[in-house]
């Protein structure tokens, strides 16, 4: 069995980012840059005020003295002439500093009667101006290849004057559940049967990952009806399957695909839950084989799926955070698997998070998995640890799940 870490270095290296497209600006939320975005403009591309006031020489805006009004400047009608000694021209937020001014009278320290103004606090130089450049100059680079764009960043490429952006296309995800025991959720459950879950699951985690889910039909546990599955997948960045990647007589994934030109990689991973992992490719299409039991194909998804959409998306080796924890409880000493415990988390007096592990980690447990808030990782032959030993954990909310 292959440990965590060796099997998602195969799976990462195997991959290559999907092609670029170019999207409107308004429609590139959440999009993954495939260039940099470099600034096409200064920005602010002059010296412009920083408050309503009046655009003065610091040298003659000492408190008492009066100033003769030389004419206005509002934002987006820069003042045609200068501020000469003695004068004090009417400025807004954001209008260019007229030229001879280094400085701005603030408003309300100021008292204006007809063309005369009398400063109530004397101006220091430079006070209240933002510089030419302050926040980029032209052709700085806002924005490198490979960031996944925020709200944030949408707003600073329009300030670069980037009306459309060039983003890899969103990868997109076959997810096929195979079995006979299972059905579509609101269909009739036959004897022994269950709801199928980890497609519906794992198409929402394709999304919070950045992909596009397309979800295939239900294959039954026939090697026919598993092989068209696979044809139809073609046109996908990466299958994803769940079910049949274990050694029983209807774990057929392999052996229905392998006619079809699958080639083997690997297939079980030293994990708890989730140790039936394939990863392979079909044609030139990847393919990743999760547990067909929920739980264990949910923590496989977010060890190894979310990293591997990642990558195809342009961000390669970028893989879910851990964040330092202490454990609220003590736990067990662990057997010779890596293992991925659900857990509550609090936060203690000093501002650490303290992690809870469910006293029940069955793979089949869905409502522990939807109620709790991380995984706790445990290293294997990891000794018995007391309330308040240093663990690391995964955050869930933080990958959007």
């Amino acid at each position: 069995m292959l440990s965590v870490e060796e099997a998602r270095t195969r799976i990462l290296g195997a991959l290559e980012p999907v092609g670029a497209e170019t999207v409107a600006l308004s429609e590139a939320w959440g999009r993954v840059l495939a260039a940099p975005v470099q600034a096409r403009l200064t920005q602010p591309p002059a010296d412009v005020s920083a408050m309503d006031g009046y655009a003065v020489r610091a040298a003659d805006a000492v408190e008492g003295t009066r100033l003769t009004l030389a004419g206005t400047a509002p934002a987006g009608h820069p003042f045609p002439g200068s501020v000469g000694p003695g004068e004090a021209v009417r400025i807004f937020t954001g209008a260019v500093v007229p030229a001879g001014a280094d400085g701005i009278l603030l408003q309300e320290d100021a008292d204006a009667a007809g063309q005369s103004v009398l400063v109530k606090e004397t101006v220091r130089a430079g006070r209240w101006i933002r510089p030419a450049g302050l926040d980029f100059a032209t052709d700085e680079t806002l924005l490198p290849a490979g960031h996944r764009l925020t709200v944030r960043d949408i707003g600073l490429a329009a300030a670069g004057n980037h009306p459309w952006l060039s983003v890899h296309r969103a990868p997109r995800i076959g997810i096929l559940a195979t079995g006979d025991e299972i059905s579509l959720p609101g269909e009739p459950v036959g004897p022994g049967g269950i709801v199928s879950s980890n497609a519906h699951a794992l198409a929402a985690l394709v999304r919070a990952a950045g992909g596009v889910p397309l979800v295939l039909p239900i294959a039954r546990d026939d090697v026919d009806a598993i092989a068209e599955a696979g044809r139809a997948a073609r046109g996908c960045d990466l299958l994803v399957t769940t079910g049949g990647a274990s050694v029983g007589d209807h774990d057929l994934v392999q052996k229905a695909l392998l006619p079809e030109g699958f080639k083997l990689d690997f297939w079980q991973i030293a994990m708890r839950p989730g140790k039936p992992l394939i990863w392979g490719r079909l044609g030139e299409t990847p393919l990743m084989g999760l547990p067909g039991n929920p739980v264990s194909s949910l923590v496989c998804g977010i060890v190894f799926l979310w990293p591997a959409i990642a990558a195809l998306g342009g961000r390669p080796n970028l893989l879910p955070p851990l964040r330092p924890a202490r454990l609220a409880e003590p736990l067990a000493e662990n057997d010779k698997r890596a293992e991925y415990m659900r857990a509550r988390l609090s936060t203690a007096d000093d501002g650490m998070l303290l992690a809870a592990a469910f006293p029940k980690q069955d793979s089949s447990m869905l409502k522990t998995m939807a109620r709790a808030d991380a995984l706790l990782l445990r290293a294997p032959h990891a000794p018995a640890l007391a309330a308040g030993a240093a663990v690391e954990v995964i955050v869930l909310s933080e990958l959007g799940l």
